[in-house]
Parts: C-alpha cells; structure tokens; sequence
C-alpha cells in the first residue's frame, strides 16, 4: 500500500516514514503544501496523510483542491490543533479523518487502516491466480500444502503482480509504486525481488511464473 505524507517537520517527518515502512506501507514524502498538491495531481495513492500547518500552501487548502478536482483517495489530517473548529472545517472539507499531535503510534497506524479499509474488501483478502494464493493480511504466499511469509517488497511486488496478472508491470512502475519517488535505490533492485520471487514458486510447484518481456517489464502467467 502506497501513501504520501505531507509534514513539513523534516525529523518528524522522516521518523513516521521509518514506522510506516517497516509495518509494509510504501512512503513518498514532501515538505510544503504545494508539493503535497503536485504529487497527489500525479501520484497514485491508498492514502495521505496532510498535516495542516504546512509552508507554501496549507493542509485545508491542499485538501479542498484535491477534492474540487476529483480526488477521492483517503486523507488524514495531522495537526497540533487541538480545538473543534478545527476539526470539522477539516471533515467538512473533506478528509476522512482528524489527528491531533502529539499522538501514539498505534494510534495513527489504527487510523490508516481504517482509512483505507474501503479501497479493499474482504474478497481481496485472499488473491488467486493459478494454483497459488496471497493473502494480503498475513502476506503468505501458499499453495495449498506449503507458504512462504513474504517479506515487505517481495510481498507488495508478489501483489501487483496477482492483482494484475498477465499484464506487463514495467521495472518504473515496480520503483514509483512500492520504492516511491524519493528513493535512491538503483533499478536493477526490481530484477532481484524476482528472483527471489521466482525461486518461491518453483519451491511451490506454482503453475504460474514470472515472465521477463525483453524492455517491456513482467507479468504473471500460467505455465502451458
């Protein structure tokens, strides 16, 4: 699941991307409100979370353009506001929900899963492609006598994958969707996490691979 978050606290900032990335979340980060608006234009998002106080233009106004121009992905808004004012000009604007600083980890881990609970539903607990199965809650891939535990970017690489089977995912896809915009990582890291990948299959005997189109990208099929 990919998310922006907008904070313009850069020490804050980089230590809720940290939370978030080792509880499985993909992170793009930026640090004033019109950035925050120029990547949610372009990007594609499960979720956001847009802190009020921001340089530039801020969180209310960030959130009224989104929605004027059609953008319906989850928004959090994170603030030191405390008072209901405040509150319900944010949800009268149209944010999904309201957190105020300081604020338990838990807490705001609780709240983007409620976010973002209605972009799946419980049929996509459980993906099936071929004689193989991932299940997004426990991120196991299985065939019906034996799983593997996927780690963070096998699993949300395994996932695009079984969301979209037979379809080409190209290596830039893969890197913007689960590496993000920020990162640094050399592209070259995509064709590793198939490996791995592949070598799971074979392991399961799956009846599907993960086929290589030559300068086009990967995709999911069933072995004939």
């Amino acid at each position: 699941m990919k998310l922006l978050l907008a904070e313009d606290e850069r020490s804050l900032s980089k230590a809720i991307a940290a939370i978030l990335q080792k509880n499985n979340y993909t992170v793009d980060t930026v640090f004033d409100g019109e950035e925050a608006l120029s990547y949610l234009e372009t990007g594609d998002y499960d979720g956001v979370i847009l802190d009020i106080m921001m340089p530039k233009m801020d969180g209310i106004t960030v959130l009224k353009n989104a929605r004027t121009g059609g953008n319906k992905v989850p928004i959090l808004l994170l603030t030191a506001k405390s008072e209901v004012e405040d509150k319900v000009l944010g949800l009268d604007s149209g944010a999904n929900d309201y957190l105020t600083k300081p604020f338990a980890i838990p807490e705001l881990l609780a709240r983007i899963r409620a976010m973002t609970r209605s972009q799946t539903t419980q049929q996509d607990a459980l993906l099936r492609f071929g004689n193989i199965t991932l299940n997004t809650a426990t991120f196991e891939l299985a065939f019906p006598s034996e799983s593997f535990r996927l780690a963070n970017r096998e699993f949300q690489m395994m996932e695009l994958l079984m969301r979209h089977p037979r379809h080409l995912i190209s290596t830039e896809q893969f890197m913007e969707r689960i590496w993000g915009c920020n990162s640094e990582a050399e592209t070259s890291v995509v064709w590793v996490y198939i490996s791995y990948l592949r070598k799971k299959l074979v392991s399961l005997h799956a009846n599907v691979e993960i086929r290589a189109a030559r300068n086009a990208g990967y995709s999911l099929e069933e072995i004939t």
